[in-house]
């Protein structure tokens, strides 16, 4: 089976970047991506039973694997949400699906997010992990719009080993993710 390009840049370019910068002094130090996480929220769901089917459809199309659907862990009168009732999809991608994600949402869906200059730098969570939402998930090429009944907006997480944010925005950067530049101060 063909690796992804994205993985092949990584194992090729991005280590020995990384080393060079002086940071690492073993390769096995060298931070790498662990998982990808996807997480739509369907609190629409309540209302329309047909929504978390045609919504785990379209992220199946989009990551490639069939996503997991989320439940209400304890019920919620203010909103009409009973405990075990259907409230969100998740999908973990690792090894060459993540790679392959990874690529295509750098390469052809972040291109397409209108007026997009870039992911914001504050997003990391102090572990070296990265989450940035998606406001509708129509930049995917593989949605069809005249399918589409409803458009999710979705949270992406991107898990590193690095151990510290630093570490991991430059990994990130030499895949190739657009962050935004951090400003001093």
């Amino acid at each position: 089976m063909e690796r992804a390009n994205l993985f092949n840049h990584y194992k090729e370019n991005v280590i020995k970047n990384l080393m060079s910068k002086g940071s690492f002094k073993n390769i096995m130090q060298v931070p790498e991506l662990k998982k990808i996480v996807v997480n739509v929220g369907a609190g629409k769901a309540i209302g329309d039973p047909n929504f978390i089917k045609s919504a785990a459809e379209d992220i199946a199309l989009i990551t490639g694997q069939r996503p997991v659907i989320t439940k209400a862990k304890v019920s919620e009168s203010n909103f009409k949400l009973r405990k075990g009732a259907p409230i969100g999809i998740k999908v973990t991608l690792r090894k060459d699906r993540m790679y392959e994600f990874l690529e295509r949402l750098i390469k052809v869906a972040l291109p397409r997010v209108r007026d997009f200059e870039g992911l914001k730098y504050n997003s990391f969570d102090g572990r070296g992990n990265y989450t940035f939402g998606l406001k509708e998930h129509l930049v995917f090429h593989e949605i069809d719009f005249d399918k589409v009944t409803n458009v999710l907006g979705m949270d992406i997480t991107l898990v590193t080993s690095a151990e510290n944010d630093k570490d991991a925005e430059e990994l990130l950067r030499e895949l190739g993710l657009p962050l935004k530049e951090r400003k001093n101060g």
